[in-house]
């Protein structure tokens, strides 16, 4: 699945945006997820973990003009892809 959301905002504050609903989302659902790993390698996030028993890995990357979102949905959440891709540009934008 792949979202591109523009930001409307400068690279840096789209970057820390990124990174403030990173946190909320691992508050609020971290005691939900196991194994889960998070690293910027420039302005990219690369990320991955399980909730549920369901495996998820992908790439957050910043761009002066858009956030794009790339992850592999598990099978069992592709049914739930066109919901999740409205969550992701809800959350992003």
């Amino acid at each position: 699945m792949r979202v591109a959301v523009p930001h409307n905002t400068t690279r840096d504050r789209a970057r820390k945006t990124v990174e403030q609903k990173l946190d909320g989302m691992l508050s609020q659902f971290g005691g939900h997820a196991e194994e889960v790993h998070h690293e910027w390698i420039g302005d990219t996030l690369h990320f991955k973990g399980k909730a549920r028993g369901m495996a998820l890995a992908g790439e957050v990357e910043v761009t002066d003009a858009a956030v794009i979102v790339e992850a592999k949905l598990p099978l069992l959440a592709m049914a739930f892809e066109g919901r999740i891709r409205e969550a992701v540009e809800k959350e992003v934008a």
